[in-house]
Parts: C-alpha cells; structure tokens; sequence
C-alpha cells in the first residue's frame, strides 16, 4: 500500500470517529506517530481535540513541541497533570525518582502521573485514539486497529496499527510536519526525561524505555491488555476513503 493510500484510509478512519463516536479525543505524546495524527486532524479541521497527559518529568524539548504544535496548526492542547496531593504523597514516601528501584515503585508512579490523568481525560468521552503500532514493541504485537476499552468504557482507535517506522518518517517528511528534535539524536521513543534514554544501533525501538526493565514489562498502565472486542484491520468503505 502506497503511502498516500495509508493516509487517506487513516484520515477515513478518522472521519469516521468525529462523525460516530463524538467527542472524539486524541491521546498524544508527541512522538512521531502522533505527529501524523495531529497533522490530518490540524489540516483537515477535524472535531478531534488533542490532549497530553503532563506527568511534569517531560523532556524540554517535548515541551516546546507541544507550544509549537499549538501555534502551527492553531490547536488546543489540553493538559492532564497529576492530582498534587496525591503526587506529594508520593514523593515524601518514596523520594522524587524511586522507579529505578523496583518495577512495583514504577508502576505506581506511572499510575499517578499518567493512569489517573487519563482516566479523568477520558471521562464523558466518546472514543479515544491513539498512534499505537505493532512494530513498536512485542507488547503491542496483537493490538487491533479498533478496540472497546473495558477500563473505560468507550471505543479506542489505533489508525497507525500497521504503519512501519518508514512510513512515519515518509509522512512527516513529505508533509513538514513538525517534531521531536530528541528523535535526531536517536530517542525513536519519548516519554519522562528520567525514563528515556537513546538507544544504539540494532536496539529494538523501545529499547530507551525503562531500559533496566525486561521487555514484556515496558508498559505504563495507559495501554492495558487485553482489551475486549477486538477488531483487527476494520474495514474501511469506499466512501469513507474518498470522502
């Protein structure tokens, strides 16, 4: 499939969730696969608004992205931030970055900075998306293109499922969409500052994610499996890819 054809079928798709599962919201991290996200929902005007979950241990440089996508294609982003109480809490007990100590200590701080805030992102919503891909990581291998998320309650959108990392970086090219300068200097995937490192020629693209960790364990909670009702490459109609 050429990658036209794969951005009109994600945009197809895309359509199809503002139209049947409105509010409709995007779950971005800036990464490069939401990028392509937020240029077909910024350039063709969609009613999908984009939020970030702010866990407040981002890289700069992700915080500048997010003002610059804000100024290039006039978009709101909302920001979800921990409950402060909670997080204060947390860090008098366990010290401000206690997740190199145990996985139990990293999962309860991705909990907080990023499970909780979600769930409140997601409350009332019709649907969320998200830049999922197979090719990420061996815990996203089974993903399906759509989802209902038992957690939540509502459907869940994964219109990159069968990207590869080519097309990612063909679409932004082609298009000049902005992005993460860390991915230059060999970050394929972002999240807290403390959490991600570079990784070395002929690592797996995750492999600077909770780096001290075995792959099966590489999640934060935001994507858990399984998820009920899974449709693998739901089809798309032809009046939805040219409409």
């Amino acid at each position: 499939m050429t990658l036209t054809l794969q951005a009109t079928h994600a945009l197809a798709l895309l359509r199809r969730i503002a139209a049947r599962h409105a509010p409709a919201v995007l779950a971005s991290s800036f990464g490069a696969e939401d990028m392509v996200l937020i240029d077909l929902i910024g350039r063709h005007v969609l009613p999908i608004r984009v939020f970030t979950l702010d866990t407040g241990r981002l890289h700069e440089e992700t915080y500048a992205l997010i003002d610059r996508v804000r100024s290039h294609y006039g978009l709101t982003i909302a920001a979800h931030v921990p409950e402060p109480a909670a997080l204060e809490a947390f860090v008098e007990e366990n010290g401000v970055s206690p997740f190199y100590r145990s996985i139990e200590l990293r999962k309860a701080c991705c909990a907080l900075r990023k499970t909780a805030p979600l769930a409140r992102a997601l409350a009332g919503k019709g649907a969320w998306i998200t830049g999922l891909r197979r090719a990420q990581s061996v815990t996203r291998s089974d993903v399906g293109q759509e989802e209902f998320d038992a957690v939540h309650g509502i459907p869940k959108f994964n219109p990159l499922i069968d990207w590869s990392d080519a097309d990612v970086w063909d679409y932004l090219r082609t298009h000049g969409v902005p992005y993460n300068p860390l991915h230059d200097r060999g970050f394929p995937s972002i999240g807290c500052a403390p959490c991600t490192r570079a990784v070395e020629a002929g690592e797996d693209i995750r492999a600077g994610r909770w780096w001290w960790e075995h792959p099966e364990h590489k999640e934060c909670g935001l994507h858990r499996r399984p998820a009920a009702g899974v449709v693998r490459g739901a089809p798309v109609t032809h009046e939805e890819a040219t409409s």
